[in-house]
């Protein structure tokens, strides 16, 4: 088998091309409540009965911990910036990948986050990108972390009534009706579809 760990997944969105995904994310399962027990990972601490993985059989794992803390756009926030409890779900999310590659060699691994604070922690990213680098008409700076082969990219030339909302944020969104449900900070966090499909060709 061929098992991709989609942690803090969302949508689904970045994992979608992957044949057999294990979506490790809230409500439905909680990074933070992950145990090992031998040869096998267990999450939990969702809505679901646990589900028990055989470590030997997970392919890759992708990681996409809530980048709140880490924004540069947080200037707003009626509570501080606290990056202990940010860190919490990364540094869940790499024990997670730690663990399984001491036991079992993973094809790829990759951390995600919009360009922030989290370089202050993790270090310079392996590779950042923009949606509109493989064909999706905004830009996003994201930085990611890992052991992967880098996606090619197929960069498209936005015009002008693009850039100008990519100015003010003001991008059309897509519509979700799945357990993220509709908040706008879901919408803006989905992995673009060009993104998400050059990755999975650069590391099937």
């Amino acid at each position: 088998m061929k098992i991709i760990l989609d942690l803090c997944g969302g949508t689904g969105a970045w994992s979608k091309h992957y044949g057999v995904v294990f979506n490790i994310t809230l409500p439905f399962y909680d990074v933070l409540k992950t145990k090992i027990e031998g040869e096998y990972i267990i999450f939990q601490g969702g809505d679901k009965e646990p589900l028990k993985v055989r470590i030997s059989h997970i392919y890759g794992i992708l990681a996409a911990p809530v980048c709140t803390m880490f924004s540069l756009a947080r200037t707003r926030a009626k509570t501080p910036r606290d990056f202990r409890e940010g860190m919490e779900l990364v540094i869940a999310c790499l024990n997670i990948i730690w663990e399984c590659r001491y036991k079992t060699k993973l094809a790829f691994w990759c951390l995600e986050n919009p360009r922030g604070y989290l370089r202050q922690f993790l270090g310079k990213p392996v590779f950042t990108f923009d949606p509109c680098d493989f064909g999706d008409p905004y830009t996003k700076k994201t930085d990611l972390w890992g052991y992967f082969n880098i996606p090619k990219k197929k960069p498209i030339k936005l015009n002008q009534e693009q850039i100008e909302s990519c100015k003010i944020n003001n991008r059309k969104l897509p519509s979700i009706s799945d357990i993220t449900g509709s908040k706008q900070k879901a919408r803006r966090a989905i992995t673009p579809a060009g993104f998400a499909k050059a990755f999975y060709e650069a590391n099937k």
